[in-house]
This record gives C-alpha cells, structure tokens and sequence, in this order.
C-alpha cells in the first residue's frame, strides 16, 4: 500500500488528519528551536560548563542516530507509526521536564543534560522514522509532496521564528525555565496525533503464508539491500552523503573565519543567518509548484547544485571587505543554501515514499538517514583538522568544491528523467529483494 487514494487530490489544507499531523509538526518543530538555544544556555550560564563540556551537548543528542538508526527502522516496520510519534513524543517531553524540575530543585548537572539529550535523541530517532513513514498512509500519493512541502514550511518557519523568540524567552524565563516551554510543545504535539481519525493499517506480516518472522539482523540486512539496490535510492543517497559531508566540512569553520579572520561582529552574523533563513522558507513555499514544473528527478537535480557554489563568493573574499558586503554574501549563501536544501529534500524525501512499499518505509528511510547523516560527524572532524593544517579559507574552498561535485550521483542516474511521481512499488513479500 502507498497510502490513501483519491480521483482528483484536494487541498491538503482541506485534509482534517493531514492538518492535525501539520499542526502537530509545528508546535513540535518551534519547541525544539527553543531547547536548542536553551539547553546549551544552560551549560554555559548556569552549570558553568567548559566548552568541550558544551560541544558534548551536540555529540550526545546526535550518537542515537548512528547507534540505533538501522534497528529502529525495523521497529518501526513491525509497529503502527502513529503510536510510535505519540510515544516519542510523550517520552520526550517528560525527558525535557526533568531539566527545569531539576534546576528548581538545585540539583541540575551538566551530566543530567547529557542524559535527556540522549533520550531525547533516541526517541527523535524513532519518532524522525515513523512520522517520514507514516504520511504515505494519511495522504494521497499524489499529495505528498505538497505533504512534505507544507511540512517544510513549519520546519523552516521554526528556524526563522524560534531563535528569536527562544532568546526572549531565555531572557524573561530563564533557560530552564524555557525548557519547560519545549517539553510543553511536545505534549501539543501528542494531543494533535491523538485527534487523527484516519484508521491506519496494521504492519504486514514479513511472511503472509505464516512463516516466522526473520531476525533483526537480516530484517536490518533487507533494509540496507534494498536502498543500494535501487537505483534511485542509491543514488540520492550518494549525493545527499555527500553533500552533508562537504557541507559540515566547510561550515565547521565558517563562523571561525567570518569572526576571526573577516572581523564580523556576532551581531552582524546574526543578521546575515536571519537573512539568509528566508530562503529555507521559501523554498517550502515553492517547492511543490517548482517540482511540478521541472519535474520531480530534474528538481532534485538541479538543487542539488545550487548550494554548493553559493558560499564561494564570501570563501573568496579579501581581508578587509567592508562589513556590510560581508553580511550580504552570508546571507545570499543561507539564502540559497536553505532554499536548495528544502526544496531538494521535498522532492527526494517524497520521491522514496512514493516508491518504497509500505512495510520498507521505516527501514528505507531509518537506512538512508543512517547513510546520509553518518558522514555529517565525518565533515566536522575533517573540518577540524584540515582548517587547523591548511587554514579556514582553503577548507572552505575544498568544501565549496566537494558539495559542488555531489551532484554527480542523481546527475548520472535515472533519477534525472523522472517527471511526475512514479507509481507505488509493489507491497508483497518479495518488495523489500530489490527495486520495484
């Protein structure tokens, strides 16, 4: 099964389950904002933490993804995905809670924070898998990309709103305080799930003539054939691992040489990523009507090559370029950089839901997230290191080089011709042996 389907597919802002996933989403996506500016508040003004005792904080939150991505996505295969979102999200918001209750009480450690961040991060994991998983069974397939597009809008809206608004809050509240605000928003989220009517189907037996169900290990196994197997998917995974692993590359040292070697002022930078965050926004608002008249392989394409080039321009600037002209190419490479990557993302994420057979989901999309993000803590070492050797300017250069080459996978794949969203992949017990 790929979902629901309809003759001619309505607005979704006329789909009442799709609204309440929308709008759990929302109030999701702007709590977490506000975590992230909190919680490492906390470390620093509160507990007083070293900065590789702060640096931890992304570490911890992160290590569940390359752990336990692969066997979640076998869970999440073997469960209905929207009990799975209700119970992330009530586990993290009780996660969250103990932080402010823990300050109140003045018991709060920096080692406390490790631990919710590493709850938090298992139960992101699941929860990440299931809810890419579970929106082929409330909308249409021919819906979902304006399904992940609206979805998009939130997420990219969060990141312009939220920082802001978490530094309000920090300052009347306390970041503790704000914390509790986060844990709030994921209990919001869970009502939302709650409320969606659309009876979703059971997860299909592995074996529908009664045979025992396989192992974690083959069913992780099955995962990772499919996705090389096809393609499609072994081609956007290719260009997206790639991509993160220049991109991370070159903005591990970016505020080191905006900063330090181009003299810009925190204030300056704030400006320009705020600036420059408007493009993530748009790129949600367009990317349906821009798939829809490129084509979806050649949309996917085409973005994959625009951020790359985007941040050359600052990369090649000479000492000494008045600070305004600074904030202007900062802003042009957050512009493009998010607009590339949403609308990039809507096209490849909706591309693997239409096509991936409803038992793969979860472990298609737990396996390409482990592909695509493991190379992410890759580019920040490499960053790292090359920058310390070579200089920030040349890692720059060599990041802008190697995202700008990323492309090559979906370039020279089939990926490239497909223009409408192919039909549904077969859901039968041979699906998960290979592409549909």
């Amino acid at each position: 099964m790929s979902g629901p389907s309809s003759a001619v597919a309505p607005s979704l802002l006329r789909h009442p389950d799709f609204a309440r996933l929308w709008t759990a989403e929302t109030v999701s996506q702007l709590g977490t904002q506000v975590s992230a500016l909190a919680i490492p508040f906390v470390a620093i003004e509160i507990l007083r933490a070293s900065t590789f005792e702060v640096a931890l904080l992304n570490v911890v939150e992160f290590l569940p993804f390359l752990l336990i991505g692969l066997p979640a996505g076998v869970w999440v295969d073997r469960l209905r995905r929207r009990p799975v979102m209700i119970a992330g999200d009530v586990g993290r918001a009780a996660a969250l809670a103990t932080i402010p209750l823990a300050y109140l009480a003045g018991v709060l450690t920096v080692v406390q924070l490790y631990a919710v961040g590493f709850v938090v991060g298992i139960l992101t994991v699941f929860f990440d898998i299931a809810y890419q998983s579970y929106l082929p069974s409330v909308v249409a397939r021919d819906q979902l990309q304006e399904g992940n597009a609206k979805l998009e809008i939130s997420r990219a809206g969060a990141q312009v709103v939220g920082p802001g608004l978490a530094g309000i809050l920090i300052g009347v509240l306390r970041a503790p305080i704000a914390v509790a605000l986060d844990a709030l928003s994921f209990l919001g989220s869970a009502l939302f799930l709650v409320l969606i009517r659309r009876p979703e189907p059971p997860p299909r037996p592995h074996d529908p003539d009664g045979g025992p169900r396989p192992g974690m290990r083959r069913e992780i196994a099955e995962g990772l054939r499919y996705v090389v197997g096809h393609p499609y998917l072994r081609s956007i995974a290719a260009c997206t691992a790639t991509l993160n692993l220049f991109g991370t590359m070159a903005n591990a040292v970016l505020l080191v040489y905006v900063v330090r070697e181009m003299g810009m002022t925190a204030s300056a930078v704030g400006l320009a990523f705020s600036i420059g965050a408007t493009g993530a926004l748009l790129g949600a608002f367009l990317a349906n009507r821009i798939s829809s008249w490129l084509g979806v392989g050649p949309t996917i394409v085409v973005f994959a090559a625009i951020a790359g080039p985007a941040l050359l321009p600052l990369a090649l600037a000479p000492v000494g370029t008045p600070t305004p002209v600074l904030v202007g190419f900062v802003a042009i490479f957050g512009f493009f950089s998010g607009l590339s990557a949403v609308v990039y993302n809507v096209a490849q994420v909706s591309l693997r839901q239409a096509i991936t057979p409803t038992r793969m989901q979860g472990r298609m999309n737990a396996t390409m997230r482990w592909f695509v993000w493991g190379t992410i803590p890759i580019g920040g070492v490499l960053g790292g290191v090359i920058g310390s050797v070579l200089g920030v300017r040349a890692t720059m250069i060599i990041g802008i080089a190697g995202a700008t080459f990323a492309v090559l996978p979906v370039l020279f794949s089939p990926v490239r011709g497909i223009r409408g969203m192919p039909a549904p992949a077969d859901d039968g017990p041979s699906a998960g042996d290979g592409p549909a």
